[in-house]
């Protein structure tokens, strides 16, 4: 039997090659290694802490299942789904809330980073790891994918169900995390980590202009450029587009031709986007097929999700 694996992304709007090389891309290919059955979901509950307008919602969530079947991901092969779809999530969050302590929901990194920027949260941001166990524990999940700075997540799915277990017997797997060897942070154009809160991203699904405008404000300054005469930014990214044993020539010929490098790394991320983004052009032609196939999913991840939950709810004595 394969092992179950899980992972959920939040639909926060227009993906860039940070989130493609840095994950989404390992998901497609743990799907089509045949050696799991995949669980994709669209996290739209947790992302209703930070979107909360209604058509904003609907659109960022049907482009992200419009931008997993771009990159690849087959609905025949895997279990794509809304959050929201699936009832049993929110229910079995709420269980496991009388078990868990706010001292423990405190250690959560989202808590703390609000802490240490003196922000005021949401009973939503605070209690998320216990939505996000419930995610991940419904499905016996044996496997989530994750970086190594996201191992917290599948920590607080594992305490959860030792501790549901510890009081109310054997119910839940542990989770494994699935960590991504190799995968490097990608640097933005301003050489810090690519994030859309930073503002300095390539998007996944550009346009060439929108390819060009990017590339050519990549920082170089003396402070990008290593001791060869390399300017680190636009290398670490280049070589996520062509091996490195191509890239050689190209850097060693051309030390200090910023220009020339740019010009050469603009032409290879086109060539690699262009077909992402003409499949994705394709595909966004017909959303009503999108619905269905989000549809289809949730159907298949019901039938899981409930089985479990009455399987919790035995355990707990509400159900006779």
């Amino acid at each position: 039997m394969k092992k179950i694996l899980l992972s959920g992304v939040k639909p926060t709007g227009r993906p860039h090659i940070g989130n493609y090389f840095g994950a989404r891309k390992q998901f497609v290919d743990l799907l089509n290694s045949g050696d799991y059955d995949c669980y994709f979901f669209i996290a739209d509950y947790h992302a209703l802490n930070f979107i909360q307008n209604a058509d904003e919602m609907r659109r960022n969530t049907l482009d992200l299942a419009i931008d997993y079947l771009a990159i690849g991901l087959d609905p025949k092969k895997a279990t794509l789904f809304k959050q929201s779809d699936i009832s049993a999530h929110t229910e079995l969050s709420c269980i496991f809330d009388t078990i868990v302590t706010m001292p423990y929901l405190m250690r959560a990194h989202a808590y703390k980073d609000a802490v240490a920027k003196n922000k005021e949260i949401n009973v939503g941001t605070f209690n998320y790891p216990v939505l996000m166990a419930a995610d991940i524990l419904l499905y016996d999940t044996d496997v989530v994918p994750v970086g190594q700075d996201q191992k917290q997540h599948v920590e607080y799915a594992r305490d959860i169900a030792q501790k549901f277990n510890s009081i109310f017997g054997e119910t839940f797997k542990l989770p494994e995390p699935l960590i991504i060897e190799g995968v490097a942070t990608v640097p933005g154009i301003d050489g810090r980590k690519m994030s859309k809160s930073y503002n300095n991203t390539i998007p996944l699904f550009a346009t060439r202009d929108e390819i060009l405008k990017a590339v050519m404000g990549i920082v170089t300054d003396s402070g990008d450029v290593n001791s060869d005469g390399i300017p680190k930014n636009v290398y670490t990214i280049h070589k996520l587009f062509k091996p490195e044993s191509e890239l050689k020539g190209l850097y060693d010929t051309n030390k200090g031709k910023y220009q020339t490098l740019k010009e050469s790394l603009i032409e290879d991320i086109d060539a690699f986007i262009k077909p992402l983004r003409e499949r994705r052009a394709e595909l966004a032609k017909d959303e009503k097929r999108m619905v269905e196939i989000l549809k289809d999913g949730a159907v298949k991840a019901n039938e899981k999700a409930n089985k479990k939950l009455v399987e919790v709810k035995r355990a707990i004595g509400v159900i006779h």
